[in-house]
């Protein structure tokens, strides 16, 4: 069988089965969330990342939501059952220190979400200060993490000296 693979980025999910797909991410503080239905052979994962609101608007939490949703209902039509889920996830990394921890806000609902839906959470690696390149194998619901040191440090801003002109380029 020859291998498929399929990268996501933020805001997508992606789904297979015993088709030989293999699905990969890149991750800071965004979380991905690999579900499948081993019985099945049909598993997926999603890319995604609370906007960092601090009204308290229930935005964040609806499109959260509606991503986990959209990824279960794919993966539903292909014959899982919700029942039969298991998941693991991955991110939530604090990227910039100095800045809000969106990344922490991330994992946080992930974890809610997964307990109130009765969805078994197998694994998981939150937290740090790392990148992290996801491999998800959908069919099994097998899964490699590989960190990169990709944090990044405040810093001043740079003061570019610009020449005479309106700074407006033409192309």
């Amino acid at each position: 069988m020859m291998e498929r693979r399929v990268h996501i980025t933020q805001g997508q999910h992606a789904i297979g089965g015993n088709d030989g797909t293999i699905i990969s991410t890149l991750l800071g503080s965004c979380v991905a969330c690999c579900l499948w239905d081993e019985e099945a052979g049909v598993g997926g994962m999603n890319h995604m990342l609370l906007a960092d609101n601090s009204t308290g608007s229930k935005f964040d939490s609806l499109a959260h939501i509606n991503e986990i949703e959209l990824l279960i209902n794919a993966m539903s039509k292909q014959g899982a059952r919700r029942e039969r889920l298991k998941a693991k996830a991955f991110g939530g990394a604090r990227m910039v220190s100095g800045l809000s921890d969106i990344g922490q806000r991330n994992a946080e609902y992930t974890l809610s979400f997964l307990a109130n839906e009765g969805i078994p959470l197998i694994t998981h690696s939150f937290g740090g200060t790392s990148a992290r390149n996801i491999r998800f194998w959908p069919a099994t619901g097998k899964a490699l993490q590989r960190l990169a040191d990709a944090s990044v440090a405040p810093e001043q801003p740079e003061i570019v000296q610009h020449s005479a002109g309106n700074g407006l380029e033409l192309f």
